[in-house]
Order: C-alpha cells, then sequence, then structure tokens
C-alpha cells in the first residue's frame, strides 16, 4: 500500500517507520516541485542555471537523491521526542552527503535545516496523536527547539557573513520564532491563491513573490548586499500589487524579471526554502 495516498492520522496502523517515510516523501517532493517551477526570478531551473555559474538542475537532482534518507531519519528523531543536538548530528550529516553528490556546491543547506526542523516537529506531531495543522507544526520548532537554537553556534557561512556585514534576522531567528514568514505570509499566500482558482504552480509563484517581498534573504545580501536586497523586495511588490499571477502578463513580467535578476547576481535562494516549506506544511496538513 502507498501510504503517501493515506491520511497521517490513519498511518499510525503502519508504524513509525511508515510514517517518517511518509514525511519524508512530501519533504523531497516539495523539494523537486520548487526546483521545477519557473519562471522564479535568478533561481535555478529546468529552463536555465539562473543567476548562478556553478549549479544546474542536475546538481539540484544529485543533491535531492543524497537527502532522501535524511528527512525520514530526522522525522523519526522528532516523533521519539529528540534532544536539538541529535537534529543538528542528522542535520550536518546530511550536509555532508550533500556537499560529496554536489562536489561541494550548496544546493540545499537551507532546506537540510528548515525542513529538517519542520519534519522534526511533523513526526512529534504524529507520535503524539496531535493535529497536523501548519501553523502548530511551525510553532512547535519554537516550542520544542527554539532555545537551543539560538543557542547553537551557528556555522560559518556566506549568509552568517552577510547578517553579520548587513544586520538583520536569518534562519536560525525565524525558526526560533516559529517561522512567522510562514504562518503570516506564505501560507495565506498560498492558500489564498488555490481558492482564487490559481493552478498549484501559480500559487507557489505567487507565494514565492510574496515571500520574497518580506524576507531578509541572506542569499541575496551575500551575493548583492541590501541595495540588491532593497530592489528584490520592491520588484515582488510591485509584482503582486497589480495582481501577481492573475495579471494577464504575469509571465511575461516574471520572466523578464528573472532575465534583470540573473544579469545583476541576484539569488532569492531563502525565498526558494521558504516555498518549499509552504509547500510541504500544505501538504502535510491536506493528509491529516
Amino acid at each position: 500500500m502507498n501510504t503517501i495516498s493515506q491520511p497521517l492520522a490513519d498511518q499510525q496502523s503502519f508504524g513509525p517507520r511508515d510514517i517518517s517515510r511518509t514525511i519524508g516523501r512530501l519533504a523531497v517532493r516539495a523539494l523537486y516541485t520548487e526546483l521545477a517551477l519557473y519562471p522564479k526570478p535568478g533561481l535555478v531551473s529546468p529552463i536555465d542555471n539562473g543567476a548562478h555559474d556553478d549549479m544546474t538542475m542536475a546538481t539540484f537532482m544529485r543533491s535531492l537523491f543524497s537527502l532522501r534518507c535524511y528527512f525520514p531519519q530526522i522525522a523519526s528523531a522528532g516523533g521519539a521526542s529528540s534532544e536539538f543536538s541529535e537534529l543538528r548530528r542528522l542535520g550536518r550529516g546530511a550536509e555532508h552527503r550533500m556537499m560529496v553528490a554536489t562536489s561541494g556546491v550548496n544546493t540545499h543547506r537551507g532546506a537540510i535545516f528548515n525542513l529538517g526542523l519542520l519534519s522534526a516537529a511533523a513526526g512529534y506531531h504524529v507520535s503524539n496523536r496531535l493535529l497536523l495543522d501548519a501553523n502548530a507544526v511551525c510553532m512547535n520548532v519554537a516550542n520544542l527547539w527554539g532555545r537551543d537554537i539560538l543557542m547553537d553556534e551557528p556555522v560559518d557561512s556566506h549568509g552568517s557573513r552577510a547578517l553579520a556585514r548587513h544586520g538583520g534576522g536569518g534562519a536560525r531567528q525565524q525558526a526560533a520564532s516559529g517561522y512567522a514568514v510562514l504562518r503570516d505570509v506564505a501560507l495565506p499566500a498560498f492558500q489564498d491563491a488555490l481558492i482564487k482558482g490559481a493552478t498549484r504552480n501559480c500559487a507557489a509563484l505567487q507565494t514565492f513573490f510574496a515571500i520574497m517581498a518580506v524576507l531578509n534573504d541572506t542569499n541575496i545580501l551575500h551575493r548583492a548586499g541590501r541595495d540588491g536586497l532593497d530592489y528584490a523586495q520592491g520588484q515582488a511588490r510591485a509584482f503582486l500589487s497589480i495582481g501577481g499571477v492573475f495579471a494577464p502578463d504575469h509571465l511575461a513580467r516574471a520572466t523578464d524579471l528573472h532575465r534583470i535578476f540573473c544579469t545583476r547576481r541576484i539569488s532569492p535562494g531563502g525565498a526558494a526554502d521558504l516555498l518549499s516549506c509552504t509547500l510541504f506544511l500544505h501538504d502535510l496538513e491536506a493528509m491529516s
């Protein structure tokens, strides 16, 4: 029986391993859906490499394959009420496998952190027979591990150095707050677009722009500085203000913006990570 089509509430009879595998499949599917979406300004897709000359669609696919066991593992750890130290150990192992698979290219570090924590929280919810409400899953990341996340020694990365230079909150602050951008912006944008009749892909694109309009995206800060982030946020707000994906020319406008972002080396990787999380949480809640 394919457990991914079964409500998670009914999967208790399949055992914790089956439930963790289902959560893992949802996580990988969300990452693939985000990768395949076009046009996401500045980002890699099946059409082109975006603003990057060091990664392609194939690079991301190798990375995804390397992570296929990570999300079930961390969901299982969350279901066992593991401490943050165990989640961190699993995440660092996943980062190592990703780097080996991509020959040192960072394709999914943000997803390993954010989607990994949300998978762990989902595992905790199912194990404790709690309602799989997307907002509650986000908040339980903060409730269960938020303090340890903030106290953890930050990994030296482009993002951490960008925050030190430009200020603002990054991924750790987002997680410790219970993912306010997901709860207050991304999930409402995705659900509202679907209610208004958008296809899943159009709703995802609308959500990507909604996230980009508000997120202190450290990927953009690293590559394009504060001016680049201000520009990206302003363009996202402008796209949304005239209808977003409901405007007749939305694909042409998004494609034009993609070309501009590529020229200016702007890559909203943080927005892409949170879009994947949005898709994961939406699908998780739909199965509860």
